[in-house]
């Protein structure tokens, strides 16, 4: 079955819904009931040997959990007599039948149908005469793994899910990362791992994969996929938390089809609630919500902030209220495992806007965090995303890559690579989704971050000056690129490598002596500092001076050549680090010539006399 035909038979049981439920409600049935259907038709070829097995381990009074799991060969089982088609076979008791066919799940695919809130859903049907058509549509389509792959499955509900949250007014990049985002991250973070990417007798390493924002799943089910499509010995074990109660429910049913076990998708929130404290990971992926505030939380990440300091997750720092996504990126730093004679150690990508690269002067929450991750020499490289990717913003964003195991080239640098114009136009628009990124574009991406290399470009601009981006670059007979009609290539920079020193910097406060009504400099009459000048609170300035040179030679150069009677207050210097992505990035482009914007002015003065001249004949 494709994508299409799926997501058309999903959508036509809105048409039966349509009056008796409100749009933004639809999901509140058509999500449980494709969970329900997708795990009936998993446990229908194992369904007779379960009831067997229960049969014969509740004559003998032994408990039948673990031979029921092994019966079913899958983390989960149902031991109802009937499946979802039989139970259409009693329509005067079918809400009964659906009531004892989802309590005879075992108990981790039971919590799936309480978060779902799904024996709710079902009398609500029953009162709208509802109940026997939607079941039986659902009855009738064939969702098992060999027809409905986890992919397809996975892009079906994340389609579900960003339509229900449009047609609510929620925000739907909360739940779910374009596919192709995901794969570029899960490139970036496995690259180097030989051992376990690489098929060799008798190689079977372990390793765990973390998102504390998991939505549906998506990202840990990219990275299972990737890695087992490269091993398929290796053994990887799915860790994530999830807040929304429906998205939670729904990435857990695809763990149990995994045969992962079910616990390891917790419920919850990961910033007030960690769900796996003493845990450490291998790999973690995480996209959390852009620009949302943590106040409701506040009280107890301040707490563990104060109480635990750098034995807690947010030790290096907490960010303004008004933005949690960096307190994310401390929670998984936290997570990172230890690195011991030089094995271990951990990789993880995480998906942020613009404001964590800047935000927060020296001394700032958001610069100490920043501090702490390069100074320590954390962070691999910054990969900045073509805009317009995203379900439900069209803002710039930025791959952060982030390990503790950097190899031996990397130590004390940072890459930072602009793939902002790796990107094709898609045929339709999803939200505010209009870009997207091939295979191709992501291995390019991959290639610059696993060479470690600097590299540019090359681009055309089109008659109207507008850079076009990296595929639409024609080349000529011989292989080079041409330039557009009426415009012209250039080249730009999109793989740059930076000392960890070139981000920080030291704020320096720069005094000026505080004077009379006659130009007489005010001097301190008493205390430590008699007879030193005042200080002028409205001269006050700030400077900053790159970590790396000299702040006397720097203020004799910068300052005391503009104002000579200027002192620097050594106590108020504070050391801060900010990224200036674009700055890195930007190709000067001198301006036309003052000759062709005349004549261009002439021109269309001229045009506009001929017209007013033709409008009065």
């Amino acid at each position: 079955m494709n994508q299409q035909t799926l997501s058309a038979f999903i959508w036509s049981v809105a048409d039966l819904l349509r009056g008796d439920y409100k749009q933004s409600e639809y999901g509140k049935v058509i999500l449980p009931f494709t969970v329900l259907r997708r795990l009936d038709c998993v446990l229908a070829p194992t369904r007779a040997a379960v009831l067997k097995e229960k049969a014969k381990r509740d004559a003998a009074g032994v408990q039948p959990h673990p031979f029921l799991l092994r019966a079913a060969g899958t983390s989960f089982y149902n031991t109802c007599p009937m499946d979802l088609k039989a139970v259409l076979g009693d329509q005067d008791h079918l809400r009964q039948n659906l009531h004892a066919y989802v309590q005879g799940f075992s108990t981790d695919a039971r919590d799936i149908f309480e978060r779902f809130e799904f024996a709710t859903q079902v009398e609500r049907l029953a009162k709208a005469d509802l109940l026997y058509l939607v079941t039986e549509k659902f009855a009738r389509i064939d969702l098992h793994p060999d027809s409905v792959d986890n992919a397809q499955m996975g892009h079906a509900f994340e389609e579900l899910i960003r339509k229900f949250a449009e047609l609510s007014n929620e925000t739907a990049g909360e739940h779910f990362t374009p596919r192709e985002v995901i794969r570029l991250m899960v490139n970036l973070i496995f690259i180097e791992d030989d051992e376990a990417l690489a098929p060799k007798p008798g190689n079977s390493p372990i390793r765990t994969v973390y998102d504390p924002t998991a939505g549906t799943g998506g990202m840990l089910s990219v990275a299972a996929e990737h890695l087992l499509a490269h091993n398929p010995a290796a053994r990887l074990t799915l860790y994530g938390q999830e807040l929304n109660p429906e998205s939670w429910a729904i990435c857990k049913a695809d763990m149990l089809i995994r045969g992962q076990d079910a616990s390891s998708i917790a419920f919850g929130n990961t910033l007030s609630d960690d769900s796996f404290p003493r845990r450490t990971f291998d790999y973690m992926l995480s996209n959390p919500p852009f620009g949302v505030e943590w106040k409701k939380v506040e009280k107890a990440v301040r707490k563990e902030y104060e109480d635990k300091g750098f034995d807690g997750r947010f030790g290096p720092g907490l960010p303004r209220v008004s933005d949690g996504s960096m307190l994310f990126l401390l929670h998984l730093v936290a997570k990172m495992a230890p690195v011991v004679n030089g094995e271990g150690g951990s990789r993880f990508g995480i998906v942020l806007n613009g404001s964590p690269l800047f935000t927060g002067g020296a001394g700032s929450g958001e610069s100490e965090i920043r501090r702490y991750l390069i100074e320590n020499d954390l962070v691999e490289a910054i990969i900045g995303l073509p805009t317009d990717m995203f379900y439900n913003t069209g803002i710039a964003t930025y791959v952060w890559i982030v390990s503790n195991k950097k190899p031996a080239a990397r130590r004390g640098k940072l890459q930072l690579i602009d793939a902002s114009h790796f990107w094709q136009k898609m045929r339709k628009s999803l939200g505010s989704k209009r870009r997207e990124m091939s295979d191709s574009q992501i291995h390019g991406i991959t290639r610059l971050f696993g060479d470690f290399t600097e590299g540019e470009l090359t681009l055309g601009v089109d008659a109207n000056g507008k850079r076009l981006p990296e595929p639409y670059v024609d080349t000529g007979s011989d292989g080079r690129p041409v330039a557009p009609e009426g415009g012209k290539l250039i080249k730009v920079p999109v793989s740059r490598i930076f000392r960890n020193e070139d981000f920080g910097y030291t704020t320096i406060t720069v005094e000026r002596p505080l004077r009379d009504g006659a130009g007489k400099v005010v001097r301190f009459e008493k205390g430590k500092q008699k007879g030193q000048p005042q200080p002028d609170s409205r001269l006050r300035d700030t400077e900053n001076v790159p970590l790396g040179q000299d702040i006397g030679d720097y203020f004799r150069r910068e300052v005391l050549p503009h104002a000579p009677d200027a002192w620097i207050d050594e106590s108020k210097g504070k050391v801060g680090y900010e990224i200036p992505f674009n700055r890195h990035f930007h190709v000067f482009e001198p301006p036309r010539s003052l000759h062709e914007i005349d004549e261009e002015l002439k021109a269309v003065s001229a045009n506009i006399m001929r017209m007013l001249e033709a409008l009065a004949e």
